[in-house]
């Protein structure tokens, strides 16, 4: 430990400015942080420039401090603030980081990147989603580390193919204090946050931090506005002098979001008007919505608008809402049994319900009631009624990794690892009413204990879907690291093998993968079908509903389940420092994202299988007191990548392998600081990425003509730059730029998202008041030249696409206390 110091020391005197980063900040897990902590640092260790740092570990890894992120606009996700960084690119919904967006990390999307949190993992247990809103507040976050195409040998994940993110909740102060923001802006944004530091206290040296977060703001596009509140709190218990510690952390994270409308590629080039030089109306959602007053022994239908009120409110901004309710409990600790013999134990456990909105219109005897049910509470049947209809998702997950980590040399170490994560993963979608003007009783439905259901005649509840699945995972890992030739060369060589089951029950009737109908009928069987487990699909009576009741639907019957995935994973590194200065790396890792649940509920169980990544780096690092250079040559073999497809003929939409891709390209990025008041920084990305075969077309014995193509939403060219310039002792300035390539938007390239720039400014005067130096009022311009461009992009396999506009030029101004 004391060469691990002096290492330390010797990089501190060296830096031109800025502050030395434990290496323990650098890794996912508590046991990744140690075994990098214990042989990784270099001979001239570990190096950072205003918050950029030089990672030393032989694989493709960029990391930002807390330094950096407070440049940011305050309170936006830690995603968007990492888009600086090579092979990156995010596209936030919104200026604020409280509306989402989409990530995707050299040329693979965030369903197939691994976000963690202190080594606890966030994506979705189902889907893998990534929710940028839900994230810590960027305040409590003292590092982001980004993996580039690899994973670390104990990554507790099934999802990541393409890469890992990480941060880093930061530690409490030694010193009491507080930290207070206030922050005013466009679109009516507030922001109100504040951190309280206990200090050390006690005999035992414990220090806690509690801090809570509140900020709203309206839509750029028009009606609707979005509300977040978030609470966290830590507290951490040093245990001697050796660095064992134990910690807790809590996080709970709530959104009240109204949705932006997506568009065309013709309304985005039409800029906002119709063929006819008229507005476009659809562009915006509307403010109001009136609903006809229940009247027994007459009609009401809200599909028409024939009796002149909204025609069923489909457009009004109350139910076209993104609520959510997050939060997770995070363990850590660190416990040495001998001098050489270390035990890392980090438990976790997270909560989420949520759902994306959603409506429908009944009508009152429709046959999945079996009897007619009066909806709208005037007495009769004869109505044809909105109802509020969303797909909750409700999930509990339970995890630990846990370490054991022996040196028995003094630069060499071997370390095994477990990982258990288990997840009650919920998917339903219980209707509740509508009130008068159009807005839902509770925006999570009928779920339990929330909104009152829709109870149907037979005693059941009216749902869009219902399913319930565990999500088990159990990984064991080996790993080894040592460094040689006076510790010029370190080898890093592990294993990593996960066994990844899913449990899955669906308690409806499922008509292809993402459309339900669940009710009591008594269905008919379709004679010469399958659902692939030998069992006939059926059909139900024809009915005035549009919510698949047709003859003309098909549906498997519930059924109950269980798929398992397994495989011995790779994960091998070396680096070697050929000077002081330089260093080359090259590092080849294996990755398993399993299939997604959605991918498993379809009509017919399909082939889908596990995805595979076989990834290669080749890297050269430069460090120097002023000059930072990193650059990559990678590979990523992909193979059994999972599409979804439709069935035009059947009228399905299913899941299935459609072969290989190939992914390569090279990246890199330069940080440059020639005085202490003046830095710069640069990245750039190539991503070329190849599918290797057709796939099936929109009816069976057709293909699509994929082969050759390249994938969808990701830029082949793109890049970053940023400038700070301090004049003065009390004036901070930094401006920065993110230039993104065209992206195509299907998997046969007939279509192109246009490429585009975006300039940010930020600009901090300190005001020193009651000796409070860190206190500061801070200004964030975003789009500073009001780009028109298109964001995030849902990708269609085969056809156009919708899109969500950027956001336009946005000011936020924030004032920092902090004593």
């Amino acid at each position: 430990m004391n060469k691990i110091l002096s290492r330390a020391l010797c990089a501190t005197t060296a830096l031109a400015t800025g502050l030395l980063v434990s290496n323990a900040a650098m890794a996912q897990s508590t046991g990744t942080a140690i075994v990098e902590e214990l042989v990784v640092t270099g001979v001239s260790g570990p190096r950072q420039l205003d918050g950029v740092v030089a990672v030393e570990v032989p694989k493709s890894r960029s990391a930002l401090t807390a330094e950096f992120i407070a440049k940011q606009t305050p309170g936006q996700t830690i995603l968007d603030t990492i888009n600086i960084l090579p092979g990156v690119n995010f596209t936030a919904n919104d200026a604020f980081g409280s509306s989402g967006g989409d990530i995707t990390l050299r040329g693979f999307d965030s369903a197939r990147v691994a976000l963690l949190q202190d080594g606890v993992p966030l994506n979705d247990s189902g889907n893998y989603a990534i929710y940028p809103n839900q994230q810590l507040d960027s305040d409590l976050i003292s590092r982001v580390d980004v993996n580039l195409g690899t994973t670390d040998v104990d990554s507790p994940t099934a999802a990541a193919a393409g890469g890992t993110i990480n941060y880093t909740t930061r530690t409490p102060s030694d010193e009491m204090g507080g930290r207070f923001e206030v922050g005013l802006g466009s679109e009516n944004f507030q922001r109100y946050y504040g951190t309280l530091e206990s200090g050390a206290f006690g005999p035992w040296g414990t220090k806690a931090w509690v801090s809570g977060l509140y900020t709203t703001n309206d839509i750029f596009t028009g009606t609707g506005k979005i509300k977040k509140q978030q609470y966290n709190a830590r507290i951490y218990q040093p245990l001697g002098d050796n660095g064992d510690f134990v910690s807790l952390i809590a996080h709970y994270n709530e959104n009240r979001n109204a949705f932006i409308r997506r568009i065309n590629l013709g309304q985005f080039e039409r800029n906002g008007v119709t063929t006819a030089n008229l507005p476009d109306t659809t562009l915006t959602y509307d403010a109001a919505c009136v609903r006809p007053a229940p009247n027994a022994g007459t009609v009401q239908n809200e599909a028409t608008s024939a009796t002149g009120f909204t025609a069923s409110c489909a457009n009004y901004v109350g139910n076209n809402i993104n609520p959510s309710n997050t939060g997770n409990l995070r363990g850590q600790g660190s416990f040495h049994l001998t001098d050489n013999l270390i035990l890392t134990v980090d438990p976790s456990f997270q909560y989420t319900i949520a759902n994306g909105g959603g409506r429908a219109i009944f009508q009152e005897n429709d046959p999945q009631f079996r009897t007619p049910t009066d909806l709208n509470g005037d007495g009769d049947a004869l109505d044809r009624v909105l109802l509020y209809w969303p797909n909750t998702t409700n999930t509990r997950r339970y995890s630990l990794t846990s370490s054991i980590i022996w040196k028995f040399a003094d630069n060499q170490s071997l370390r095994g690892a477990y990982t258990i994560d288990y997840a009650r993963h919920r998917q339903t979608g219980q209707a509740t009413r509508f009130d008068q003007n159009g807005d839902p009783l509770d925006v999570f439905g009928g779920k339990d204990g929330y909104g009152p259901p829709v109870v149907l005649s037979d005693g059941t509840i009216l749902r869009r879907r219902d399913r319930f699945s565990i999500a088990t995972l159990n990984q064991f890992s080996i790993e080894y690291r040592g460094r040689f030739m006076e510790d010029r060369l370190l080898l890093n060589a592990g294993l990593r093998a996960p066994f990844f089951k899913r449990d899955l029950n669906n308690y409806c009737y499922q008509r292809d993968t993402f459309n339900a109908y669940c009710t009591t009928q008594s269905p008919t069987v379709v004679a010469g079908t399958d659902d692939g487990q030998g069992r006939p699909l059926v059909v139900f009576p024809t009915a005035g509903s549009s919510q698949n009741s047709s003859s003309a639907n098909r549906f498997a019957l519930p059924r109950s389940f269980q798929v398992k995935f397994d495989d011995v994973l790779p994960n091998v590194g070396v680096s070697y420092e050929l000077t002081e200065n330089h260093s080359i790396y090259a590092s080849y890792a294996e990755t398993l994202s399993a299939p997604r649940t959605d991918d498993l509920y379809g009509q017919k169980l399909s082939d889908v299988g596990p995805e595979i990544g076989k990834a290669i780096d080749l890297g050269w690092r430069y460090q120097s007191p002023t000059l930072l250079l990193t650059a990559a040559a990678w590979r990523n073999d992909f193979s059994n990548r999972i599409e979804r497809a439709f069935d035009e003929a059947a009228g399905i939409a299913f899941s299935l392998n459609v072969g290989d891709v190939k992914l390569w390209g090279v990246d890199g990025q330069v940080k440059w600081q020639p005085e202490d008041y003046l830095s710069f920084f640069a990245s750039a990305s190539y991503i070329e990425s190849e599918i290797q075969s057709n796939i099936p077309g929109e009816s069976f014995g057709t293909v699509l003509q994929t082969k050759g193509k390249s994938l969808y939403e990701t830029p082949k060219l793109q890049g970053a730059v940023r400038v700070d310039w301090d004049p003065t002792e009390w004036l901070s300035l930094g401006v920065q730029g993110k230039f993104v390539g065209d992206r195509w938007t299907n998997l046969v390239n007939t279509e192109k998202a246009p490429g585009y720039s975006l300039w940010d400014l930020d600009a901090r005067f300190k005001l020193p008041v009651f000796e409070m130096e860190q206190t500061y009022l801070q200004l964030n311009v975003k789009n500073l030249f009001d780009e028109r461009y298109i964001g995030d992009l849902t990708g269609n396999p085969t056809g156009t696409s919708v899109f969500q506009p950027g956001y336009s030029r946005t000011f936020v101004a924030t004032l920092h206390v902090e004593f």
